[in-house]
């Protein structure tokens, strides 16, 4: 299993409320993107941080975005007021977030997922729709890039009007 399925499966086991958002969802509707990190929207409340870093603690979490890299140590205080995770782990950069431009909080982008079956399991991703809408707010080069997939994606999964001559 991959380093990024491997993840994906641990969250799921950790009972960690959690939809795939990113690169990783693109590549679930079958475009043909790599991607090398895990982003996630998870519920942001002390209790379900806490268990985040419970189930993270043994793949060695560190802050991504600081220049020391320090370990994860999840207080309460700090859970209170985070509003994203960026971390490099032993398995994969992943990426905690509160929330997803385009879509909102995580019972929005809840509301906005479907479970699917992936190689670690069952696990909710957002909808196409909602992923592509994601994808054209953030605006990037490579969101670009993957809105022309999906949205080739969407065209050939959409029924037919009329049946082909």
């Amino acid at each position: 299993m991959d380093r990024l399925s491997e993840m994906v499966r641990r969250l799921a086991d950790g009972d960690i409320e959690f939809v795939i958002v990113g690169g990783y969802a693109v590549v679930a509707y079958g475009a043909s993107l790599q991607t090398q990190d895990l982003d996630v929207c998870c519920r942001f409340s002390p209790e379900s941080l806490r268990q985040l870093a419970r189930v993270l603690s043994d793949v060695h979490p560190r802050h991504r975005m600081t220049l020391q890299k320090l370990p994860l140590e999840m207080t309460d205080e700090l859970a209170s007021r985070m509003k994203n995770l960026y971390l490099d782990t032993d398995l994969c950069a992943l990426d905690c977030l509160s929330e997803v431009a385009g879509i909102g909080g995580f019972e929005e982008v809840l509301r906005n997922s479907i479970e699917i079956a992936m190689p670690p399991g069952k696990c909710r991703v957002l909808t196409l729709e909602a992923l592509i809408r994601a994808k054209e707010t953030m605006g990037r080069a490579h969101d670009k890039v993957a809105v022309l997939q999906l949205t080739a994606i969407r065209e050939k999964l959409a029924p037919r009007s009329q049946p082909p001559p």
